[in-house]
């Protein structure tokens, strides 16, 4: 469980792609003297959340958010591979590039199992009215709401689904994008 002081520095961290300095911690949590922030910062080395090298200088350990980041997986013909500490990654930085605009979906149907979004997958979406020929949109055709690919020659545009058992669908009187897909997750 997490406090509001470490919530502070957290967000500090996420912000900048660094930790603040002490004198950066007592500005943030309002502290009167650099004292608290030793004693703040001994606990969460305590916690097991930052540590501090020779020169006093903070780094995380694990942060809220964040999995460490251990190499590749091949995903060919199996080889020789060994666990790799590279680094840590937040999987909010690496999903979603704009927090206020984005949302999660739950997916029904299987018109994009193609594209490898499946019946139950989770989709992040970043609200948009533009789309790019070949984006997958959630958009509004003809007073109903669906997830396809924009596709989009000259003035003319349609949705296309990503399983050839679906038909284009090609508006009658509006489509209106709402949304462009930014990624998929898919819980096993």
């Amino acid at each position: 469980m997490s406090s509001p002081h470490q919530n502070k520095i957290l967000l500090f961290y996420r912000d900048n792609r660094r930790m603040p300095t002490y004198s950066e911690i007592m500005k943030i949590l309002g502290f009167k003297s650099k004292n608290a922030v030793y004693k703040l910062v001994n606990k969460l080395i305590e916690q097991g959340i930052v540590t501090k090298d020779s020169s006093g200088r903070l780094s995380p350990l694990r942060m809220i958010g964040e999995l460490p980041l251990l190499g590749l997986v091949e995903a060919g013909i199996p080889t020789v591979a060994e666990e790799q500490d590279l680094d840590t990654i937040s999987l909010d930085d690496y999903l979603i590039s704009d927090k206020s605009a984005s949302y999660m979906l739950e997916v029904k149907g299987e018109s994009m199992i193609d594209a490898g979004i499946q019946e139950g997958d989770l989709v992040i979406a970043m609200r948009s009215t533009v789309a790019k020929d070949g984006d997958i949109v959630i958009a509004e055709v003809d007073g109903g709401w669906t997830m396809k690919y924009y596709r989009k020659t000259g003035s003319k545009v349609w949705l296309e689904p990503a399983n050839k058992n679906f038909k284009n669908i090609y508006p009658e009187y509006d489509l209106k994008i709402g949304a462009v897909v930014k990624g998929v997750v898919r819980k096993y």
